[in-house]
């Protein structure tokens, strides 16, 4: 049984029960009326109660069936108004179980249960559309990122084999090599962001912000070095509760996303750590380098994508100082900030380079999954 036969049914019931509510208000209400003759000779005819009830119960059924016909009727009419805005919900449903996702139900003048179900639902296919977009792009990109080193590496195997006499092996040998350290390197950023997107996360322990990156600017301070990036650090107290290696990840991109996205030799990179007034965690990485164009800013932390017009000055462990990175340095930030329910803003001064900040949840406060209320993302100039 449909739910429009079910309300119909409902509502022609409710009216036949009301109906004979009142039918019996009547009857009792002629039970104080006079039984027999009420008239004197000569007078005019007074009905007593039997006469009534002669004369009511002939109506009463007629009055019953109309309101059965009407209550039917106008219950079906009123039911399909009422369940209208579902048709339209399955309608949208069933194009899009379908494989589409092109088709929103767009409900308008029904501010209620229904139309807010329409909305909630619309805004659920907005949000789905926009994943599978970005999971699209995300294959696409990847798809090429990957293929990349291997087909550069064909390439010089080829012109290789092609007049052995002439090749340079030394040479030849240190491109592959940086080659494969670059497709190496985008396997990793691959696996380390599909990790976090399917919320593999090991338990969150005491970490200490200062000390974690003074051991990341430590580490990557030869590469620095090599390309001619000073790396300044300003580390005061600053815990949290995190996962330290995803925090380290976090840290560490920043940093080398400084030095890689540089004005080069001369160029500066400032690493900053304290806590806010609340006891948060707070994290700063400021970099030198060529201006960041607003339309690019907003998409940094999308992955594969990479600062238009900035210039790569190497990778960790390059020996190349032009090998760029893998474009995926900023969005496992934004995903391990969002892990930790932390706040990550960007922000691009006028004079160049890139300003980073990540805010932290408190020690023993519950920032996990909290992407919608904890976290916040933003750019700014």
């Amino acid at each position: 049984m449909s739910a429009r036969l079910r309300l119909t049914l409902s509502y022609a019931g409710f009216l036949l029960v009301a109906s004979a509510a009142l039918v019996a208000l009547l009857v009792y209400i002629l039970r104080f009326v006079p039984e027999g003759n009420l008239s004197a000779p000569g007078a005019p005819f007074l009905p007593d109660r039997s006469d009534l009830l002669d004369a009511l119960w002939p109506r009463i059924w007629q009055v019953l069936a109309v309101l059965l016909v009407v209550g039917t009727g106008g219950g079906w009419l009123l039911a399909g108004w009422m369940l209208r805005p579902l048709h339209q919900v399955h309608a949208v449903a069933r194009h899009v179980a379908a494989g589409s996702l092109d088709r929103r139900v767009r409900l308008t003048g029904r501010d209620d249960e229904f139309g807010e179900l329409a909305d909630t639902f619309d805004t659920m296919l907005d949000r789905l559309q926009a994943t599978l977009d970005e999971q699209r792009r995300f294959a696409a990109n990847a798809s090429h990122e990957l293929r990349t080193p291997y087909a550069v590496e064909r390439a010089m195997l080829d012109v290789a084999l092609a007049d052995p006499a002439t090749v340079d092996v030394p040479r030849l040998l240190a491109r592959l090599d940086e080659t494969n350290r670059r497709g190496t390197e985008t396997v990793e950023a691959v696996l380390a962001l599909a990790a976090l997107d399917q919320g593999r996360t090991p338990p969150r322990t005491p970490v200490d912000l200062a000390e974690l990156a003074a051991g990341v600017v430590r580490d990557l301070t030869p590469l620095a070095d090599r390309a001619g990036i000073g790396v300044h650090t300003d580390l005061g107290e600053g815990d949290l509760d995190g996962v330290e290696p995803l925090v380290r990840q976090l840290v560490t991109n920043l940093v080398l996303n400084g030095i890689r996205h540089n004005t080069g030799p001369g160029g500066t990179v400032h690493v900053t750590t304290g806590s806010t007034s609340e006891g948060r965690a707070e994290l700063r990485v400021t970099n030198t380098g060529p201006r960041v164009p607003t339309d690019v800013l907003g998409t940094l932390t999308e992955p594969f994508v990479r600062g238009g017009g900035r210039t790569s000055v190497g990778g960790a462990g390059s020996q190349d100082p032009a090998q760029p990175g893998s474009g995926l340095g900023l969005a496992i930030v934004a995903r391990v900030a969002e892990v930790h329910g932390a706040a990550l803003q960007l922000s691009a001064p006028r004079e160049g380079g890139l300003n980073v900040r990540v805010v932290f949840p408190a020690p023993g406060a519950d920032g996990a999954g909290s992407s919608s209320s904890g976290r916040f993302s933003g750019v700014s100039r």
